[in-house]
């Protein structure tokens, strides 16, 4: 059973005492880009160290001017999740901190959990702050919560990214993920709780042994009597951090010279820059683009991106990342396999949908009835070409063309929103066109890997 730790329990062996708002404000500084009187959301699960995040954030977005808006996500994993996100509304409301609810409905899997958990959190956060047009999303990931993420990278054989764990500062769509609090430990935060006189829950997945970080914070203990404690295995994070910097660094020049992204949702590479830039810079560009065009859902092996990489330069494609990749015209192609492409939701005049993870889509108000999303096909495209002037057919490669989005109506074809797409008002003047833009949630701005070897990615 969750238990609740009373603000004066007995201070546990800290580092220093609770932590400062001077030391934060510091941290926060470290961060960067906060424009004057910054709207800011905090993921809130009301264990110790995300109330103690806070109770800091409270004070400083005060002293800006700002404002602080609360996020609890409520798994329903367990029988008591939904009390217990009130419980977190309740305590925010004594804060003087507004606050809301995101729930995970729908069915759970039954293995993953955890990272199937960490996905839909992070969707329903960034959603939510989204909707209230807040850029800054604070998460209390601290110095105990990274030294468990550099061990279990390291016994997963994780490269540079993987060892640089968490990163303070990270772009998720329109959303930047910030974390102030990766130089604290979890004994300050509990501090910090107990200095205001704030209870916090205790979650009873952390001593679980069934997941991985449970048994790791009990190997820590064991390790960091060798030395390996929580601040050494930050500075290896601190370290690699640097060194992935640089790597991407590296690799947002390379894209820039070899990438052109097209608005049908494909890009090409020149392979001229790739051959001549070092192997790992080459891998990490080509991985950027088989994200991009696949999503996020289609991780890639780095093992994999090797062979496909050597194919390339002898010639040779191959599918990958749910993309299909060959030599088109001199170029690189990366484009989405159209067998991959299997989302076909119903949706309402005027809604909007992120369809197949690269496509922000409105259907126009104009239509009668919902309509199908769906891939286009060869039998979709002969149709759709068949009705258009030679000459207004875009001159795309095919397996682009079978991956556009279309509207349908059963077996009808309404529309391609990508082809003769324009944007504004249809003819009566009054109702917007159907219209699908490539907005894709892993930019070329974006490292190539996330982890290196770890499947499950930043938790």
């Amino acid at each position: 059973m969750p238990g609740l730790m009373g603000g004066d329990s007995e201070d546990g062996p800290g580092d220093g005492g609770p932590v400062s708002p001077e030391e934060f404000a510091r941290a926060l500084a470290a961060l960067g880009g906060f424009e004057p009187a910054p709207a800011v959301a905090v993921g809130v699960s009301g264990g110790g160290d995300s109330v103690a995040l806070v109770l800091l954030l409270r004070h400083w977005v005060a002293e800006q001017g700002g404002s602080l808006l609360a996020l609890t996500v409520d798994h329903g994993l367990r029988p008591e999740s939904a009390g217990e996100a009130a419980a977190v509304g309740r305590a925010m409301s004594r804060l003087g901190v507004p606050h809301r609810i995101l729930r995970w409905d729908g069915a759970k899997p039954s293995t993953g959990v955890q990272a199937a958990a960490r996905t839909a959190r992070h969707r329903l956060l960034g959603a939510a702050c989204a909707e209230a047009g807040i850029l800054h999303l604070a998460l209390a990931h601290h110095r105990d919560d990274q030294a468990e993420t550099v061990l279990l990278r390291l016994a997963r054989g994780s490269g540079i990214d993987g060892l640089a764990g968490m990163a303070p500062v990270r772009a998720d769509g329109a959303v930047r993920v910030v974390r102030p609090l990766l130089r604290f430990s979890h004994d300050r935060l509990l501090a910090t709780c107990r200095a205001e006189g704030v209870d916090w829950i205790e979650d009873p997945s952390n001593r679980n042994p069934r997941f991985a970080r449970a048994r790791l914070r009990v190997a820590r203990e064991t390790l960091g009597g060798e030395g390996l404690d929580a601040s050494r295995l930050g500075e290896v994070a601190r370290r690699a951090g640097r060194a992935r910097a640089a790597l991407e660094q590296a690799t947002a020049a390379l894209l820039a010279e070899a990438a052109t992204v097209h608005p049908e949702g494909w890009i090409t590479l020149a392979p001229a820059p790739l051959r001549s830039a070092p192997p790992e810079i080459a891998l990490r560009a080509l991985g950027a683009a088989l994200a991009a065009v696949g999503g996020p859902a289609h991780p890639v092996r780095d093992e994999a991106l090797e062979r496909l990489l050597d194919g390339l330069a002898e010639g040779q494609g191959g599918t990958l990342g749910g993309c299909l990749v060959r030599m088109r015209r001199g170029v690189v192609m990366v484009a989405r396999e159209p067998v991959a492409v299997t989302e076909r939701p119903t949706v309402a005049p005027g809604e909007m949908i992120r369809w197949d993870g690269r496509f922000d889509l409105r259907v126009s108000s104009s239509h009668r009835r919902p309509v199908t999303v769906a891939a286009l096909g060869a039998d979709g495209w002969r149709e759709w070409a068949g009705r258009q002037a030679p000459e207004r057919l875009p001159d795309l490669p095919v397996p682009v063309r079978e991956s556009l989005p279309s509207l349908w109506s059963g077996a009808d074809l309404l529309g391609v929103p990508m082809i003769g797409m324009c944007y504004g008002f249809g003819a009566d003047g009054q109702h917007p066109v159907d219209r699908a833009r490539f907005c894709p949630l892993s930019s070329l701005g974006r490292p190539a890997f996330t982890v290196v070897s770890d499947r499950d990615g930043i938790i």
